[in-house]
């Protein structure tokens, strides 16, 4: 997975921590190289408890690493719209179109993988 801000491919770690940040943006799980680390306004989620963007999403759920808070994520017809998570209940976190678009992500993967045109 690149950096979502500028493209940058992940190298093979070297031994120890990886400098490479894991973050949520718009409910999708996003990685970030050093180099863009250093840049204000990386625009990440925050957790609603405790402020910190050490968030993890995964099947459905947006977690912080720094307090341990879950919460469901909010459905694909929400993200980036100006209601935000204002009305969203749990039931419509598992919309079909949120199901097809991560249908679109497993297969773009395999794809990639396994070197389909």
């Amino acid at each position: 997975m690149p950096c979502y801000r500028c493209g940058a491919r992940q190298t093979d770690p070297v031994r120890g921590a990886s400098p490479w940040k894991r973050g949520v943006r718009r409910e999708t799980q996003v990685l970030v190289c050093p180099d863009c680390q250093r840049l204000h306004g990386l625009d990440l989620e925050a957790c609603e408890t405790c402020g910190s963007t050490t968030l993890i999403c995964r099947l459905g759920e947006v977690e912080c690493r720094s307090c341990g808070a879950v919460r469901a994520a909010r459905s694909d017809s929400l993200v980036g719209s100006d209601m935000g998570a204002s009305s969203a209940s749990p039931a419509s976190s598992s919309t079909p179109a949120g199901l097809s678009g991560l249908s679109a992500e497993v297969e773009a993967a395999l794809d990639r993988v396994l070197g389909r045109a």
